[in-house]
């Protein structure tokens, strides 16, 4: 497996894994012209045809046998330009009577858009017969490598959206208990709209005054912050690489949003540049294990590529690689590349 910026001939995978993706995955709408307008962005964003602020590196997961796509990933330099960026902010509101002796903090949630203009990491989504042998943690962790390789083009912060919880059957509490009441629509409709880009009823419809959280239902009130079971692995990548909570959730399914500064992701951070030394007798990974696998990137911009090779093949400064890897990862010997392992040392989420 290893992964490449995403080209023309990629249209039919995308636009399967969008009706593969779910209610919920607004980056993944199961609409063919949106998913082709979003493979056109990609492809002009690492031609360098639009503005930097304007760019979407969309990734492609090829599974080196086939040549079939697995999964896709993104990174966003900038949101907020082309729609309207709503979040709700998690805040507090203070009431007091010294005369009756009451004190009370009450949550609240306040339509904002104060997350413009940073940037995401976004769209992860692997074909379920592809969920094995470390596939996930290389299609999300492979867009570190680039984020450390080009910081250039991106913001000081990074956010990611994560997907609200809902039910078997796509219920979601939250919108239930709050969303409903103001759009007259089912979740998977308004989810549907959202992930076409037609965001002008969110500012005509919702409320402009702060919400109260204690008004919600109580399942909507459990669900308030909390994450899709099929999310949860994503979430616990993001919080072993340094991303938080930020105080903001989504306006309809009340998923959580995470942050982190990019300079300070651990797979950012640690990542160190060593010189390739082609090897036949190079060590080979072994995707069973959780430990002694390391990210590899060949430093590339568009022809950028990522594989996974055995922690052990590194020496001081130099990589060992076997001449296949190397192919795959369009370098020669005496290349420069940029590496960091799989996993935190002290974990193995």
């Amino acid at each position: 497996m290893y992964i490449r910026p995403v080209t023309p001939a990629d249209i039919e995978y995308l636009y399967l894994m969008a009706k593969n993706s779910g209610i919920g995955v607004t980056t993944l709408p199961d609409n063919r012209q949106k998913m082709q307008a979003k493979l056109d962005k990609a492809v002009a964003s690492f031609k360098r045809d639009l503005e930097e602020k304007d760019r979407l590196y969309l990734f492609a997961m090829i599974d080196s046998d086939s040549d079939e796509i697995a999964g896709i990933c993104a990174l966003e330099a900038s949101i907020g330009h082309d729609d309207i960026w709503y979040n709700y902010h998690v805040g507090k509101t203070v009431h007091m009577s010294k005369d009756i002796g009451v004190h009370k903090i009450t949550r609240t949630l306040y339509l904002s858009n104060d997350l413009t203009g940073s940037s995401e990491i976004c769209t992860l989504f692997l074909m379920p017969n592809f969920r094995k042998n470390q596939n996930g943690q290389l299609l999300s962790k492979s867009r570190y490598l680039f984020l450390a390789e080009h910081p250039q083009l991106f913001g000081r912060d990074i956010i990611a959206e994560m997907r609200g919880y809902s039910d078997e059957e796509g219920r979601s509490p939250f919108w239930e208990s709050l969303g409903r009441h103001f759009f007259q629509m089912e979740f998977s409709d308004a989810d549907y709209l959202t992930g076409l880009g037609d965001k002008a009823f969110i500012a005509e419809l919702m409320p402009k005054f702060p919400i109260y959280v204690p008004m919600l239902s109580a399942d909507a009130q459990e669900a308030f912050g909390r994450v899709h079971p099929d999310t949860e692995p994503a979430l616990a990548m993001l919080q072993a690489e340094g991303f938080d909570f930020n105080g903001y959730i989504d306006i309809f399914d009340g998923g959580p949003t995470v942050s982190a500064k990019i300079k300070e992701i651990r797979a950012v951070r640690d990542s160190k540049l060593y010189s390739v030394k082609i090897d036949d007798q190079a060590p080979l990974p072994d995707l069973t294990r959780k430990d002694g696998l390391t990210l590899v990137s060949n430093r590339g911009f568009d022809n950028f590529r990522v594989c996974l090779v055995a922690t052990n093949a590194i020496n001081e400064s130099t990589l060992h690689l076997s001449a296949a890897q190397a192919a795959t990862l369009q370098v020669a010997d005496g290349d420069s590349v940029r590496a960091v392992t799989l996993r935190p040392e002290t974990t193995h989420v």
